[in-house]
């Protein structure tokens, strides 16, 4: 069976390291052609922007074909076509197939069926493994290493999949955490319960200013609507969090305000104008990872 990038725990400590290292190759050389015999297809069944238009510059700069959807509306799943159905079909046309889904496991099952890698562009609530990669090689160029930070997560800690796979995937690093959030949106027991078996350490508060000065990496979230059954209960902690440039007197140097996208009313705009800002870079440096990402698993690097 094809290796696929479903959850985070699918890549090894080493094989993370090796994908940043690659990353990092391609970032210094942005053209790279060696793909220019392959098919990928861009199947999304969810709306996207940055994912989508990253994945397909990574294929471009790769030399590879880009087929495939930015959502279901106008395909056969109308039609009521299966999952199953839809990925052996796809598999046909493509040697490897990114797909972004809203139900939480559709991924890690099409790539039970699929002939071809599969790499997960995110699953409902579940887990968003690239995002996670280009998060920590942001973390690492950044900082200049993975090790031993204080990561402060703020906002939806509930259903955010990019703060579950980021917990995960950071703790081959000896990281201490803070997780910033209401009463409604913290972080779900699961996770707490990895944590304390992995004897990493965590604080919880709900208020943003309160460990600001402490922070290395400052993560936040947009509180997302979309994952919300009652309309209430959103407007209730919409904008609960905002941070601003004047938060960010007297925090230290090196902190960066990293943030997955895209950003609601939870940064201001007079962030952006200060050296802690980094979302836009983050955002560039998925094209870099997930080339990387894309070769590896196609067996060329």
């Amino acid at each position: 069976m094809a290796k696929s990038l479903i959850s985070i725990h699918d890549f090894s400590k080493e094989e993370i390291l090796h994908i940043l290292e690659v990353a990092r190759e391609f970032e210094q050389n942005k053209s790279q052609t060696f793909l220019s015999d392959k098919v990928i297809a861009c199947i999304f069944f969810e709306p996207s922007t940055r994912t989508r238009l990253s994945f397909e510059t990574a294929s471009n700069r790769l030399g590879a074909r880009v087929i495939g959807f930015p959502d279901a509306g106008n395909t056969s799943v109308r039609k009521g076509e299966s999952l199953k159905d839809t990925i052996k079909m796809v598999s046909n046309y493509a040697d490897l197939i990114v797909m972004r889904h809203p139900l939480e496991g559709s991924a890690r099952y099409a790539s039970e069926v699929a002939s071809v890698p599969v790499i997960n562009a995110g699953d409902g609530a579940n887990q968003h493994p690239t995002q996670t990669l280009l998060d920590l090689y942001s973390i690492r160029e950044t900082q200049g290493t993975l090790d031993n930070l204080t990561i402060n997560m703020v906002g939806d800690l509930k259903y955010g999949r990019t703060v579950h796979s980021l917990l995960q995937a950071m703790s081959h690093f000896s990281p201490s955490y803070i997780f910033t959030a209401p009463e409604e949106l913290k972080l779900p027991e699961e996770y707490k319960t990895f944590l304390q078996q992995n004897h990493i350490p965590y604080t919880e508060t709900l208020d943003l200013n309160e460990y600001l000065q402490s922070t290395d990496i400052l993560y936040m979230t947009r509180v997302q609507q979309e994952r919300f059954t009652n309309p209430m209960e959103y407007e209730k902690v919409k904008n609960i969090y905002r941070l601003d440039a004047a938060m960010l007197k007297g925090v230290r140097d090196n902190l960066k305000v990293l943030h997955p996208l895209p950003r609601l009313t939870e940064i201001a705009n007079d962030v952006d104008e200060t050296p802690h800002a980094y979302y836009f870079k983050q955002a560039e440096n998925g094209v870099y990872v997930r080339m990387a990402i894309i070769a590896y698993l196609l067996g060329k690097r």
